[in-house]
């Protein structure tokens, strides 16, 4: 593990301020690529889906399709190439030794300093018949923040990437109706990244005006 110091965070003590103008800085931790044996069920998956793809003609092979595999906290993440996320989450559901049947939602998350993966998507998979668990992980860069749908493969999907594409600016093709979910069609900017302004921006409500927390009064 290599560490960072991220910054803007919240937590910071003693001053009463609780919009994280405060600007703490925590160490955090990137995990690396695990090394076989990943242990748990997580070889028999990573070996299986390779298989799968290998057997079918029009599927990428696993060595294109899977950038990368972590095990951290005893939980397995497959970082997948964008290009062939909807094969592998196709082979995944559909094989029967992996039978990945349910998605139970998509994540944004942002990365400013990752130059060229700065956005990633993050897609939590259940096996309700083998009762496994399985992340998978897409990076985009900002430049082009493009990936496919999986709403065709995992339908539930719909609402869970049409409020990462709101909160975060991803877009995926292929989505049968990607609009804006929790803000205004009209609101400008995407408020979950990290380049948002934390509270400089002033909400009006029914013509009340509401500061922004930088300039509310503290509460000691």
């Amino acid at each position: 593990m290599t560490a960072h110091e991220p910054r803007g965070m919240f937590g910071v003590r003693g001053s009463g301020d609780t919009s994280g103008y405060g600007r703490l800085r925590p160490q955090a931790t990137t995990v690396d690529t695990a090394v076989r044996p990943y242990g748990n069920y997580f070889d028999a998956v990573v070996d299986r889906l390779a298989t799968v793809l290998a057997a079918g003609d029009a599927t990428p092979s696993y060595e294109d399709a899977v950038e990368r595999v972590v095990v951290f906290r005893g939980e397995l993440t497959l970082h997948l190439s964008r290009e062939h996320v909807s094969a592998v989450a196709r082979a995944l559901r559909d094989d029967e030794e992996l039978r990945f049947e349910l998605c139970t939602g998509a994540s944004g998350v942002h990365y400013p300093d990752l130059v060229g993966r700065e956005l990633h998507v993050v897609y939590h998979l259940v096996s309700i018949t083998h009762g496994r668990r399985l992340r998978l992980e897409v990076a985009v860069p900002d430049a082009d923040p493009h990936t496919p749908s999986l709403c065709a493969v995992y339908p539930t999907n719909d609402w869970h990437e049409r409020e990462v594409f709101d909160f975060f600016g991803i877009v995926f093709d292929g989505h049968p109706a990607l609009t804006r979910i929790e803000m205004p069609d009209d609101w400008v900017g995407h408020p979950q990244r990290k380049d948002y302004p934390l509270g400089g921006v002033p909400i009006e409500y029914k013509g009340a005006r509401v500061a922004p927390p930088n300039e509310r009064r503290s509460y000691n």
